[in-house]
């Protein structure tokens, strides 16, 4: 236990690649990305992938390490993420995680819960219901037998609702309840570092970084891309927007608007997700990243 991780949490487009980095040169160490959206070699754009310059400012893992054509779980990224955690301790008594996708950093943290057995039938008959009744079914199917959970999830992912669904209805639980087993030991301690802004502000900033992607390409992206559109990785905010207006005769400037709509719904689910983690020791986003730095040397 005299190893650590330092994990940066927090809303989407706060800032927290650059305190990462910050962190990565201040203990001379290497960071991990637990941003799910940011593993694959195909997007960068639309996932907001670190730049050259940053990428380049300290060693990066599972950054565009995956090709959307992979199947690539939660439950892989536990196991590849603590065994890589293994060897950079051997080097490093520090290392960096950051990313915004909760479920992936829990993983490392505390562990995957272990999830009900759930018959094949049973799958069966969800996959069915929702080819046939769409998202919209799924979403009020979840928001009807679990709230709680309906509150965090990203509603406009379909595998992971059709996943929840799948484990409440086996179990009798709410998903709420099936991830509250005890956490996994870990040999490295762990401390979380959030960063935080009013909503006014953050939700300013994202429309911004959408703004910024479009000038940068994304567009571009987004079509190259469309050959392979009915995979996993891509549905998510920032390309499904395109294509469903594509679908429904709808204009660029509207799945612009509904990017950053969606983004900020995100955002928000994320925040309700990290403020019930009470380990969580909160900065505000424009606090210098090396006085923050500081700050934290004195927790270890």
């Amino acid at each position: 236990m005299n190893k650590t991780l330092i994990t940066i949490v927090g809303p989407t487009g706060i800032g927290k690649t650059a305190l990462s980095i910050a962190f990565a040169k201040a203990y001379k160490t290497q960071i991990i990305s637990c941003d799910s959206r940011q593993f694959y070699k195909e997007m960068s754009i639309g996932t907001a992938v670190p730049n050259k310059d940053e990428l380049n400012a300290a060693p990066h893992h599972f950054i565009q390490s995956k090709s959307i054509h992979e199947r690539f779980t939660v439950g892989d990224f536990e196991k590849e993420g603590i065994a890589l955690l293994a060897a950079l301790f051997t080097d490093h008594d520090v290392v960096i995680m950051v990313g915004g996708s909760a479920l992936y950093e829990r993983a490392i943290t505390h562990g995957l819960d272990d999830f009900p057995e759930v018959p094949e039938g049973l799958k069966l008959q969800l996959q069915v219901s929702y080819e046939q009744h769409g998202l919209s079914w799924l979403q009020e199917e979840l928001l009807r037998i679990d709230p709680e959970y309906y509150e965090t999830v990203d509603i406009n992912n379909a595998h992971r609702l059709l996943r929840a669904v799948s484990a409440i209805t086996a179990s009798g639980n709410k998903f709420s309840q099936i991830r509250t087993a005890t956490a996994k030991q870990r040999l490295f301690k762990v401390i979380k570092i959030g960063l935080e802004a009013p909503r006014e502000e953050l939700y300013e900033r994202i429309n911004q970084r959408v703004e910024h992607m479009v000038a940068n390409g994304l567009l571009e992206e987004v079509k190259n891309l469309e050959p392979h559109k009915d995979l996993n990785a891509l549905q998510t905010v920032g390309y499904r927007e395109f294509y469903n207006a594509s679908t429904n005769n709808q204009t660029v400037e509207s799945a612009v608007a509904l990017v950053k709509q969606n983004t900020r719904r995100f955002a928000k689910r994320q925040i309700t997700w990290y403020r019930k983690d009470t380990d969580v020791t909160w900065f505000y986003y424009k606090t210098c990243p090396n006085a923050i730095v500081e700050q934290v040397r004195e927790l270890l």
